[in-house]
């Protein structure tokens, strides 16, 4: 691990960044050049001192999970990332559709589009990155560990994760879910990973039992979903579907579908993210 190295190229890197790139107020009263450290420390779900000690020198090795967060806050470059992952002698991730990091286009695309909600997603349904408009729709379900990463298995094993959905909505939506899944196994066909989730899915949940012997396939393209809201209400979106090439990630874009949607979004974006829905960490709507 090269700690000065490492912590140069964070400083740097951080004061390169203009707070509108990454969805955040530049007021008047800014004085600091590029992002503050506490900025940087809320878009990578990480403490505000850890970030200080990383860039002062101070730290232990970051873990390849903190670094692909602060990949995504500090929106580098594939070059830039396998350079960060290197300086904190770390192996850099794959460089194919598999990889547990949003790639760098798919990253500018969500701060260009602003305040339109919108998140990259894995293949499997791990959320691999949201903007500012996303995380205040559905929270902060970034940087999950083990099989908790994954959307489909938090709807099947954890009660809160179907929050934000309707009753009367469930049902379709784990269908989806399960679809999307088998469309994804097809494609990777003898990888251990999704094997592997599929069989704990299987052990876990009666309910996702029932679905997947059902066999049915569809990958997600356009569809509408509604959200129910803590503090806004009900909001009905239109949801795109923008998928690589090699179908290893998918970026996700809510629009609303109606004028009472569009005007409470911009409540929510006005109210900001004092806090976030209840339960929200894991929510899978997407």
């Amino acid at each position: 691990m090269q700690r000065d190295q490492l912590a140069d190229f964070l400083r740097r890197r951080r004061q390169a960044i203009r707070p509108a790139e990454v969805g955040l107020a530049d007021g008047p009263r800014r004085r600091a050049i590029g992002l503050r450290r506490e900025e940087v420390a809320m878009l990578a779900g990480m403490s505000v001192d850890y970030v200080v000690r990383l860039e002062q020198g101070r730290s232990s090795q970051p873990s390849t999970q903190l670094l692909g967060a602060l990949a995504r806050a500090l929106r580098l470059s594939d070059d830039e990332r396998d350079h960060l992952f290197h300086l904190a002698g770390h192996r850099p991730p794959p460089a194919d559709g598999v990889a547990r990091l949003a790639r760098a286009g798919l990253m500018r695309l969500l701060d260009l589009l602003g305040d339109t909600p919108a998140l990259v997603l894995s293949d499997l349904g791990e959320v691999l990155a949201k903007n500012r408009a996303a995380i205040l729709l559905t929270g902060y379900d970034t940087g999950l560990s083990g099989d908790r990463r994954y959307v489909v298995y938090r709807w099947f094993t954890e009660p809160d994760a179907r929050a934000l959905c309707p009753p009367e909505d469930q049902e379709h939506r784990a269908r989806q879910l399960v679809a999307d899944l088998r469309a994804a196994v097809g494609r990777r066909s003898g990888d251990p990973e999704v094997a592997g989730l599929v069989d704990r899915l299987q052990a876990a949940s009666a309910d996702f039992r029932r679905l997947w012997a059902e066999h049915e396939v569809a990958v997600r393209r356009a569809d509408r979903k509604t959200f129910l809201h803590p503090r806004v209400g009900r909001l009905v979106m239109d949801c795109e579907t923008l998928v690589t090439p090699d179908q290893g990630q998918q970026l996700l874009v809510h629009t609303p579908a109606d004028a009472e949607t569009r005007e409470r979004l911009e409540l929510l974006r006005v109210l900001g993210s004092e806090e976030f829905p209840t339960g929200a960490t894991g929510t899978p709507i997407r």
